[in-house]
């Protein structure tokens, strides 16, 4: 079950590639019907992460920073396609039920997602959605903790029973992640040219951190994040 899932993701993630590119030649060559806007702006927010291992890891939300250079290729009628370039957080923080001891590991990512743009809605409100891959690079790995993580039995009353622990202290081998993001949000125009945009997306890995191989500990340590950030675009043409 859990490889059909996976390899049903994966066709997921190349169809909306596929998906993606179209969209592209489909609203360049509408080009001749329709007034091409192109715009370039920014978005910055905060991110809320955390990650999808098997076995099972206790954990919570990992709360973190999210921005990126934005660029679009939208035509009147509500198609278009969207290029960013940004950094985000990623990673998770370890849920110990009450117990006194503090865990987190933040994993930043040079992202660059490229996304078809559906929209709708009036000249000075819209509603818009988000969908693509997302290919992403770590830049840093932090890790905050108030035990030793690599010496566990030697930490006074630390609650190993029911728990996995090897993804505190194993190095992360895959820097490269790949998988499918998705958003919804609102536009408004201040004037014809300048707009500001208020989104939620949500990414959902499909490469693992840790090798996942029979003989390793993990099969899957796929990152999961939510953002949610405020934006302003410059409409050049």
């Amino acid at each position: 079950m859990y490889s059909a899932l996976k390899h049903g993701l994966r066709r997921l993630a190349l169809s909306l590639i596929c998906l993606t590119l179209l969209s592209g030649l489909v609203t360049v060559s509408a080009e001749t019907h329709y007034k091409p806007h192109i715009s370039i702006g920014g978005r910055a927010g905060m991110s809320m992460a955390r990650m999808s291992f098997t076995p099972s890891v206790k954990q919570s939300w990992l709360n973190g920073t999210a921005g990126a250079v934005t660029f679009r290729y939208a035509e009147e009628k509500l198609f278009g396609i969207v290029g960013e370039l940004g950094w985000t957080q990623r990673g998770w923080k370890e849920n110990f039920e009450g117990e006194p001891f503090s865990y987190s590991r933040t994993l930043t990512y040079l992202q660059l997602p490229v996304m078809t743009h559906i929209y709708f809605g009036s000249r000075r409100f819209k509603c818009f959605v988000n969908l693509g891959p997302e290919f992403s690079y770590m830049i840093s790995d932090n890790i905050s903790a108030d035990f030793d993580y690599r010496n566990l039995a030697s930490v006074e009353g630390f609650p190993v029973k029911n728990r996995t622990t090897d993804q505190m202290s194993m190095d992360i081998k895959n820097k490269f992640d790949y998988g499918i993001t998705a958003g919804v949000g609102i536009e408004y125009y201040i004037r014809p040219r300048h707009s500001v945009t208020l989104e939620g997306r949500f990414y959902y890995g499909l490469g693992n951190i840790y090798p996942s191989t029979k003989a390793d500990v993990f099969s899957a340590s796929r990152s999961m994040a939510l953002e949610i950030t405020l934006g302003y675009n410059f409409r050049i043409k």
